[in-house]
């Protein structure tokens, strides 16, 4: 089973894939459109994925990086939805990709004893992981802490009023563009053609007209059944109306914030059940977000605007002893999600995602959470009808093959990574290294600082 992409890879599975009708073509090469061809593949499709840019290029490398347990949609009173993101953490965490996950500690910092809400809530989410089959041992129950232990537990909580905390748990991905590289890699190896640097500018329920990128050069896939995975920009392809909203995260020095491997969640000021998180990173680096705010225009790369950083550091600070300003903010990357439209505000939109058919056949997946993905391609692939081969991947382990550390060139990153990324994970320059295959661009002076050394890595390849 080979599941190495790369260069040499691309271009034979580019010119094989203009010479056969493939069984389904898959658009978007994002957590969705990676485990669509994962999914398809493993049930013996023909597959081939066009991506126009990367691989985990748009939304799915802009999360908050959790295996949400679905506590928020409970509280909504979405309770299918809940149940199905606390089966799909466990799969993830304790099936296909443990070597991608780690459990994470959650503390809610408590300035009064009236919280009997967060903690029946947090009561109900563990309820949730026994029903879903998740072991204790990965995610254990959650419980109180008394005010010794909450401040042991995040050293830089403000001591000011504080009596104490609500400690429970939840997973936490190493890298969320790693799990999309994992994901498409896997499918490789089941005989998927991953092809990036694709842009489809025509699609049709049996086939797309695309350009290779690289060169300028226009081609013809044909296939019995097309998926649109292109997530904020499925309506380019097909005719479905989005809201998208905007969710932003700075990026902060875990010490500076005064954390140790425990995260925070931070009750927004005047409103209710709304929450900020203080996420610990295994780089030493803390991700705080996160906002939900419409959007109407869907650049590449969204921005994130003075507005949201200045919530977001105000929000933290209410229970930070040290205040977190401007100057401590070291980057920021903000994700779109694909909402459905619908009435109301994009932090009440449903998170529930919609398989839709086109009247020329296309089926476009839409809308849906990061932890739900395998869900979403397993509906995507059974609304083609192309197959009557069950799903299979709950029980389909993600490559796991993690190069031995060697030089450092930014902080958690060594040149074994850069040489295995282009090698083994279809990385086809610098940028794509730098922002995909390692997260070495979420800070610009660290991508400033290892650009160098990785133009040079490249040079050897």
């Amino acid at each position: 089973m080979n599941t190495s992409l790369n260069a040499a890879r691309r271009q034979e599975d580019l010119e094989a894939a203009q010479r056969e009708v493939v069984d389904l073509l898959v658009i978007g090469g994002g957590v969705t459109g990676a485990g669509v061809a994962l999914d398809a593949a493993s049930r013996g499709l023909r597959t081939v994925l066009l991506e126009a840019h990367d691989l985990a290029f748009g939304t799915s490398r802009w999360s908050s990086k959790l295996v949400h347990g679905g506590l928020r949609y409970l509280a909504n009173g979405d309770v299918r939805l809940a149940h199905e993101s606390a089966v799909e953490r466990g799969v993830l965490m304790t099936r296909t990709a443990p070597h991608l996950t780690r459990t994470l500690p959650m503390l809610f910092p408590l300035h009064t004893n009236a919280n009997h809400f967060v903690m029946a809530g947090l009561k109900a989410g563990n309820a949730l992981r026994i029903a879903a089959g998740t072991p204790a041992h990965v995610l254990p129950r959650p419980r109180r802490v008394d005010r010794h232990e909450a401040l042991a537990l995040v050293p830089g909580l403000s001591p000011e009023g504080l009596i104490g905390g609500l400690l429970s748990y939840d997973g936490q991905l190493v890298d969320d563009a790693k799990l999309v590289v994992a994901l498409a890699r896997t499918a490789a190896g089941h005989g998927a053609r991953i092809i990036t640097r694709a842009k489809v500018t025509a699609l049709e329920g049996d086939g797309a007209e695309a350009v290779d990128t690289l060169t300028g050069t226009a081609f013809t896939v044909r296939a019995r059944a097309v998926v649109n995975a292109t997530g904020v920009w499925a309506g380019t392809l097909a005719p479905v109306r989005l809201k998208p909203s905007r969710g932003s995260h700075l990026v902060v020095d875990a010490k500076t914030a005064g954390l140790s491997g425990t995260a925070v969640t931070i009750p927004v000021p005047g409103e209710r059940n709304r929450y900020a998180l203080l996420l610990p990173q295994t780089n030493g680096r803390a991700h705080l977000g996160l906002t939900d705010e419409p959007v109407d225009e869907i650049p590449d790369v969204p921005v994130v605007p003075e507005s949201d950083v200045d919530f977001l550091l105000k929000t933290a600070s209410h229970v930070l002893q040290r205040e977190l300003t401007r100057q401590d903010v070291l980057g920021s990357y903000a994700g779109l999600r694909p909402l459905l439209q619908a009435e109301g505000s994009t932090a009440d939109l449903s998170r529930n995602h919609t398989v839709h058919t086109a009247p020329n056949g296309v089926v476009t997946i839409v809308g849906g959470k990061l932890t739900t993905y395998r869900r979403m391609a397993a509906d995507a692939v059974n609304a083609t009808g192309l197959t009557r081969v069950p799903c299979r991947t709950k029980d389909i382990r993600l490559v796991d093959d993690r190069p031995h550390p060697t030089t450092p060139i930014a902080p958690g990153v060594t040149e074994a990574d850069v040489l295995h990324a282009v090698r083994h994970e279809g990385a086809l320059d610098a940028d794509d290294v730098l922002d995909r295959r390692t997260r070495i661009g979420l800070v610009p002076a660290d991508r400033a600082k290892a650009g160098p050394a990785v133009a040079a890595l490249l040079a050897t390849v």
